[in-house]
């Protein structure tokens, strides 16, 4: 019967030892380890200390085959020219290695990678990649904790009274808001992103106050169909003090995080993090055109998640709009 090859252990080194100061053959070493006797014959030549005459020791063997295991040559990776090359490609589009890793497979199925493989190539082979990845530091920085404050924003409903339905995505048209800002200038991004679908909207204002962010958020909502605007999820920033005019222009429901507890609109705030990748946070968003921010979410739109099953969220979302019971099946801008 075929059995997988493993290499020789610590108790195999010694049971050589001991059938050879028996006078046993190798053949018969071997057989009485399970062994191929090409293996035992190797094991000699390299691990046996060469005086006047071979001596075989158990331990220093072990040892002089451990480290050279540790200090041999290292397997390149993505030595396939068409692999290295997807790779390559869609890092400089700002994909993930499990993002590549996912979509290779569906779209070329006679190749296949693992993200593992790709970040050993990155750290091992091309460090000249490592900034193209999301997250670039060597250790997690700690976060300051802080206490709590008291929220001037009026009518509040914390996110612990949203519907089930938008707490675990089984419905569309539930969003989550947030800003990007900028130390250069006071000009700034507001995002949304819809829960399901993971869409994304990026929309440049001229400050990060509460009038422009709720005429942004209106704007960019207003010509979505009913079924695709039920909810708006904020953090307590002052930017959002007008939600409730924002619930009576969209027919919307507003709700609220808890104090510091940015994850608990974790779709916004990953997105927040891609936007970063292309405007960093040194970025003069006043120098910036609206069209690039357009192109930006447009990269976004078009990028697969593994939580979409690989699928792109202006897919999904275009899907959504298909399958709902609206006149337009057309994506809004």
């Amino acid at each position: 019967m075929k059995t997988h090859y493993r290499h020789l252990t610590l108790e195999d080194r010694e049971n050589i030892f001991i059938y050879k100061v028996q006078k046993h053959s190798i053949r018969a070493i071997a057989k009485a380890l399970g062994r191929h006797h090409s293996s035992l014959v190797r094991e000699l030549q390299r691990n046996s200390f060469k005086k006047k005459l071979p001596t075989y020791q158990p331990y220093q063997a072990h040892d002089r085959a451990v480290k050279r295991k540790r200090h041999g040559p290292k397997r390149p990776r993505l030595k396939n020219p068409f692999i290295r090359h997807y790779v390559i490609s869609h890092l400089k589009l700002g994909w993930s290695p499990e993002l590549i890793a996912g979509r290779l497979r569906s779209d070329h199925p006679n190749f296949s990678i693992s993200h593992e493989t790709i970040y050993q190539f990155i750290y091992a082979e091309a460090k000249h990649l490592i900034p193209l990845l999301t997250r670039r530091y060597k250790r997690r920085r700690k976060k300051a904790s802080r206490k709590p404050r008291p929220s001037p924003i009026p009518n509040r409903i914390l996110i612990s009274q949203r519907a089930l339905e938008a707490n675990q995505r089984l419905e569309w048209g539930h969003w989550e808001a947030d800003a990007v800002v900028s130390k250069a200038s006071k000009v700034s991004l507001n995002v949304l992103v819809e829960r399901k679908s993971r869409l994304v909207k990026v929309t440049k204002i001229l400050q990060n106050n509460a009038a422009y962010s709720s005429q942004a958020v209106i704007r960019r909502l207003r010509a979505q169909p009913k079924e695709a605007r039920r909810s708006i999820t904020y953090d307590n920033g002052s930017e959002n003090y007008y939600h409730q005019d924002v619930n009576r222009a969209l027919k919307t429901s507003s709700f609220f995080c808890n104090p510091y507890h940015s994850w608990e609109k974790g779709s916004v705030e990953n997105t927040i993090g891609l936007i970063r990748r292309f405007l960093p946070k040194r970025s003069d968003f006043q120098r910036i055109p609206s069209s690039d921010i357009g192109h930006i979410e447009k990269l976004l739109n078009n990028r697969p998640k593994k939580c979409l099953n690989f699928k792109t969220p202006e897919e999904v979302y275009s899907q959504l709009l298909t399958t709902s019971n609206t006149s337009s099946g057309a994506l809004p801008p």
